[in-house]
C-alpha cells in the first residue's frame, strides 16, 4: 500500500469522526469499528495515528480545550457593550450557551480525565482569569461594576462557574445545578460583579440539559 500523502488530514478526519460519534452514541458505546466504518480506513491506517480508543479520546479532549480557548478569545474580540458589565454579560451568555461544547462534555462524562481537569483549571487561572480581570477593571472605571479585588474576583468567579457549578464534573441533576447557578448569581452580586442574571441561568440550564 502506498504511503498516505496527507497524514494530517487523515488524523483530523479520525478526530472529527470520533467526536461526532462520541456525541451521538457516547464514549462507551462507540468502538473502533464505528470509526473505521465512517472514515473508510483500515485498522492499520487508524492505528498508524492512534494506538487505542483511549488515545483518540485524549486527542479529542485536547481539541475540545483548543476549541473552547479559541472561541473564548474570538468572543472577547468581537463582543461590544455599552459598558464593561454589559459586555461581560454578553460574553458569558455566548460561552455559557455553546451547545457544541456542552454536547461533547456530556458524551465524555463517564471518562473525565483528571489530568485534563487539572490542566484546564491551570489554564483557566493563567490565561482566562487575567482577561476577565481586565474586563472587571474596565467596569470599575466606567462605574458599571464595584469590587475591590478584580484579580481575585475573576479567579473565584471562573472556578465557581467552570468547575463548582458544572454538572458534568459532579453528575448533578437539573435542580441541583440550578441551585448552584442561582447561588453563584447571589455570590457575584455580593462581590459587586453582578453579571449573572435569570436569563443566563435559564439558558445555561438548557445547554446542559
Amino acid at each position: 500500500m502506498g504511503r498516505n500523502k496527507y497524514p494530517e488530514q487523515t488524523k483530523e478526519s479520525i478526530l472529527e469522526t470520533a467526536t461526532q460519534l462520541f456525541m451521538q452514541k457516547g464514549y462507551e458505546q462507540t468502538n473502533i469499528q464505528d470509526i473505521l466504518d465512517v472514515t473508510k480506513l483500515s485498522k492499520g491506517g487508524l492505528y498508524h495515528h492512534f494506538k487505542s480508543k483511549d488515545e483518540i479520546l485524549e486527542a479529542v479532549m485536547q481539541k475540545r480545550v483548543q476549541y473552547v480557548n479559541g472561541k473564548f478569545h474570538d468572543i472577547i474580540q468581537n463582543t461590544k457593550g455599552e459598558n464593561a458589565k454589559e459586555k461581560l454579560k454578553k460574553i458569558l451568555y455566548k460561552l455559557g450557551t455553546d451547545t457544541e461544547t456542552q454536547a461533547l462534555d456530556k458524551a465524555l462524562t463517564t471518562h473525565i480525565n483528571p489530568y485534563f481537569v487539572v490542566s484546564g483549571l491551570q489554564n483557566c487561572m493563567a490565561e482566562d482569569a487575567p482577561i476577565i480581570c481586565r474586563l472587571i477593571e474596565e467596569g470599575i472605571k466606567d462605574g458599571s461594576l464595584q469590587t475591590t479585588k478584580p484579580a481575585l474576583c475573576s479567579e473565584v468567579f471562573l472556578i465557581l462557574l467552570n468547575y463548582w457549578a458544572n454538572p458534568i464534573l459532579f453528575g448533578r441533576n437539573y435542580s441541583e445545578t440550578k441551585e448552584r447557578l442561582n447561588y453563584l448569581k447571589f455570590v457575584m452580586c455580593q462581590l459587586g460583579v453582578d453579571v449573572i442574571d435569570d436569563s443566563l441561568v435559564e439558558n445555561m440550564l438548557k445547554a446542559y440539559a
